[in-house]
């Protein structure tokens, strides 16, 4: 991956339209994410997005305040599982991002939920699986040991 590309990565997932690498000045340039990914590269460019971490998240706002209801339920329910570590990108700073998902996952709503590089779903698939247990046998295959099933385990 190319530093621009790292760099975008990095920016998308703390929120900010795009950063570019610091100038000699100290100074750190930005820019809207259109102006450094054609259409067509940017398919391309949001696969490894969603393989780069274990738990990605397409959402919108970030995980410290979420913007919409349905992506804060997303993020009560990995934090109940003690999923802290994961990658969240902010959807309404790039309006690209937003569509641009929507179509790689073929998918109409945000927020997307992604393990392992594979398409979960949204706020109700994820809150089934969570309500059926499916999250932690999910979470497991990740090397992910759900907070629910250590507290569990813990009182017996």
């Amino acid at each position: 991956m190319n530093t621009l590309l790292r760099s975008t990565v990095k920016c998308l997932r703390t929120g900010a339209a795009v950063c570019l690498p610091r100038q000699t000045d100290g100074r750190v340039l930005s820019a809207p994410t259109r102006f450094l990914c054609a259409a067509a590269d940017f398919q391309k460019d949001l696969g490894e997005m969603v393989k780069k971490d274990k738990v990605v998240v397409f959402m919108k706002g970030t995980p410290a305040q979420p913007m919409c209801g349905f992506s804060n339920a997303v993020v009560q329910i990995l934090r109940m599982h003690g999923v802290d570590d994961y990658a969240a990108y902010n959807v309404l700073e790039d309006s690209e991002l937003r569509e641009g998902v929507k179509t790689f996952s073929n998918w109409p709503t945000i927020p997307q939920v992604y393990l392992s590089g594979e398409f979960v779903g949204g706020c109700d698939i994820l809150l089934q699986m969570h309500q059926n247990g499916d999250l932690v046998e999910e979470l497991k295959k990740l090397g992910i040991r759900s907070a629910l099933l250590q507290a569990e385990e813990e009182s017996k």
